[in-house]
């Protein structure tokens, strides 16, 4: 059975045909996001720190850390950003134990990240570009971390699932020649947005079977591509992502701030055995106590005795 490890300081994440459903939170990402990347320009880390804490909070499983950003002052990522990458990455080890993922399209980042990261993080990513796959492998096989393959190349996103699929086998080829296993490669097919394709949907619940039986390798995408444009993203994404998991996915970067996917990821879990005994579905589901209020049992619970009778 393919299980991809990741893991923090203390904490180890499994990605797998029989694990959880893998959350990798996306939070931590100035992409699109002009306050955020305001502030780390001027070295403020306040909304990492918090998005950090509350994305642990929300459930996340993981947390994908990214640095991207353009500075004014020098706009050249190969020198602002792995140093970035660095100090955003300590910061977010300082507050949370839990597994990371390193996003950058910046070899010299995420080998920056390596260097200062705890365990063994998730490397995001490679592609089937012939310089990715020199620049990026030969890294992946030196720190010994998994590593995310995007199913495009040197000619770009295809709209065929057949090259997108042709793509994934090739990296995946390339990777063993390095020594990497296919349990450390997780293939990103590329989520197409609904809105402007309508069988985006079929075409990545067919590619993830695919990978998943000839392949063997474990999945993932950035789950808000499905309902780009769209009204009402969140109630398509809740529908989206259990349909992924049931035709194999096994992990998505995406918000777990958004309580109506979570719920659909438990109760998925729970439908697919991969809840054990239902502790977590009822753990998130579990009437809050009002103030002052006990927990039904808790008092006999605590005191271990019997009443004495009069």
């Amino acid at each position: 059975m393919t299980r991809t490890i990741i893991e923090s300081k203390s904490q180890t994440a499994i990605i797998g045909f029989d694990q959880p459903f893998c959350v990798i939170g996306e939070r931590i990402n100035p992409t699109g996001r002009k306050k955020l990347a305001r502030e780390l320009e001027a070295g403020d880390f306040s909304t990492v720190e918090a998005d950090a804490l509350a994305q642990v909070a929300a459930g996340a499983t993981m947390l994908d850390i990214n640095a991207g950003v353009v500075y004014n002052s020098n706009p050249n990522p190969n020198e602002t950003e792995p140093p970035l990458m660095q100090e955003v990455l300590k910061r977010v080890q300082a507050l949370v134990d839990i597994p990371l993922c390193i996003d950058s399209s910046v070899p010299a980042a995420l080998e920056a990240g390596l260097q200062v990261c705890e365990g063994r993080p998730l490397l995001n990513s490679v592609t089937g570009e012939e310089e990715k796959l020199e620049l990026i492998l030969p890294l992946v096989k030196k720190y010994n971390v998994p590593v995310v393959a995007i199913s495009n190349d040197d000619t770009g996103i295809s709209e065929d699932p057949e090259v997108r699929f042709a793509v994934a086998k090739k990296i995946v080829e390339r990777a063993a020649d390095f020594g990497i296993p296919a349990h450390d490669i997780v293939v990103d097919p590329l989520v197409m947005p609904i809105g402007a394709m309508a069988t985006a949907g079929l075409q990545v619940f067919e590619l993830v079977r695919r990978l998943r039986l000839e392949l063997g390798v474990n999945t993932t995408c950035g789950a808000s591509n499905i309902s780009f444009g769209l009204p009402n993203r969140n109630g398509v994404n809740a529908a989206f992502l259990p349909m992924a998991m049931a035709s194999g996915m096994t992990s998505a970067i995406m918000n777990p701030m958004h309580s109506l996917e979570m719920d659909a990821i438990r109760a998925a879990n729970l439908l697919t055995n991969n809840d054990d005994h239902g502790s977590a579905w009822i753990k998130a589901n579990k009437p809050k106590l009002a103030e002052g209020e006990v927990e039904a049992g808790a008092r006999g619970a605590r005191t271990g005795r019997r009443r004495r009778r009069s």
